[in-house]
C-alpha cells in the first residue's frame, strides 16, 4: 500500500491529510461504494457512480497503486477486469457509514422526497453478505 510522508504534505500535515491523498477526490469514494454495494465491473461502476468513464480509470488505477482496491480479470479477449476491496478498502466503510449519517442529516435538502429512503449503513450490508 502507498503511504505519505507527512512533511512533505502543505499546510498543516496530519494523518486526515494523509488520507485525503489517496480518497480526497469526490469520485475515489464513491468507486469504493460502489464496489463495497457489490459493483465489480467497471461499467456497473461507471454507471453507479454517474462520472465520466476517463474519470473512473483514473480513480480506479489511483486506488489500486494506494492498495485500496485490487483488480482481476474475469475475461479474456478483450481483457476484463473486476476490482474488489483490499483489506484497506474494507477499512474505509465505517468513513462512507459516518458519511452516510452525516449526508443524511446535513446534506440533503429537508424538502427533499427521496431523503426519508431506508438507506442502510454500509457496515450492515457487509454483514448480510
Amino acid at each position: 500500500m502507498s503511504t505519505v510522508v507527512l512533511a512533505e504534505l502543505p499546510g498543516r500535515p496530519c494523518p486526515i491529510a494523509a488520507a485525503l491523498e489517496f480518497v480526497g477526490e469526490r469520485w475515489a469514494l464513491l468507486v469504493v461504494r460502489e464496489i463495497a454495494l457489490g459493483a465489480t465491473h467497471f461499467g456497473d461502476i461507471v454507471t453507479g457512480t454517474g462520472a465520466p468513464r476517463d474519470r473512473i480509470a483514473a480513480r480506479l488505477k489511483a486506488l489500486e497503486s494506494a492498495g485500496v482496491v485490487v483488480r482481476s480479470p474475469y475475461q479474456s479477449a478483450p481483457t476484463r477486469y473486476e476490482y474488489r476491496l483490499t483489506a484497506a478498502g474494507e477499512a474505509l466503510i465505517p468513513v462512507l457509514d459516518a458519511l452516510l449519517a452525516w449526508g443524511k442529516v446535513h446534506g440533503v435538502s429537508r424538502d427533499d422526497p427521496d431523503r426519508q429512503q431506508k438507506y442502510r449503513p454500509f457496515s450492515e450490508l457487509k454483514e448480510s453478505r
